[in-house]
């Protein structure tokens, strides 16, 4: 399952799209305006946008860019009836991943749009971290991984943050300076509390890191093969 946002002003077709891709199993919300598409893409946090070029208040092209601007990283696959080279390559240079044109097949829209998942968010360099199968987004304050998003608390989700940047061993003080506050007056041993809730809600069969405990040191989030 997959968020994605549809971007179309025809009623018809933009109720159609959402029930279809609904019925793939996707998490869908809908804007009819470029103005609707904005607040959806902040509260949706879509990992797929589909995009009509052609909008009441606006073009898609410039609204990419602006997304794209903005450090929007969700896949964008832009629909229209123009399919000239022009348009094509204004649509990339926008910072659109795909292009599908008008009248399309259901059945493509949906494996481009498996297509874009597979290849995860459009930019690394946004602040997604890659703590083996999850991909943490600090911005959003997100966990994402196989089976969707992992629901962790302020304090697991800033401890894990923590572990994944440091690539190292951290002592128990250390940690609680950064996840509590320096100064702060809490007990040592909460942190084995934090980092034994972490271990549970991001168990998987290979989740491609281990959080280690070096006994008489603290604690460390090591990846495979480093």
């Amino acid at each position: 399952m997959a968020r994605v946002l549809v971007v179309e002003d025809d009623e018809h077709l933009r109720l159609a799209l959402v029930d279809s891709l609904g019925d793939e199993g996707h998490d869908v919300a809908a804007a009819a305006s470029l103005a609707q598409a904005s607040s959806a893409a902040k509260s949706h946090a879509p990992d797929v946008i589909v995009l009509d070029v052609m909008l009441p208040d606006g073009d898609g092209y410039r609204w990419c860019q602006g997304y794209r601007a903005g450090g929007g990283v969700a896949r964008v696959l832009m629909l229209t009836a123009r399919t000239l080279e022009d348009d094509v390559v204004r649509g990339f240079d926008a910072g659109a991943d795909d292009y599908l044109a008008k009248p399309y097949r259901l059945r493509e829209l949906f494996a481009r749009i498996s297509a874009l998942l597979r290849r995860g968010p459009a930019s690394s360099a946004a602040g997604w971290l890659e703590v083996g199968v999850f991909l943490v987004d600090p911005a959003r304050r997100e966990v994402k991984g196989p089976h969707g998003v992992v629901e962790l608390t302020k304090k697991e989700f800033d401890l894990l943050v923590v572990l994944a940047k440091a690539d190292r061993v951290l002592s128990r003080d250390e940690l609680l300076d950064a996840v509590w506050g320096e100064g702060v007056m809490v007990d040592p041993h909460t942190v084995d509390n934090f980092v034994g809730s972490l271990k549970k809600k991001l168990k998987a069969e290979r989740p491609g890191f281990t959080l280690k405990t070096v006994r008489g040191v603290g604690f460390q989030l090591k990846r495979e093969g480093a």
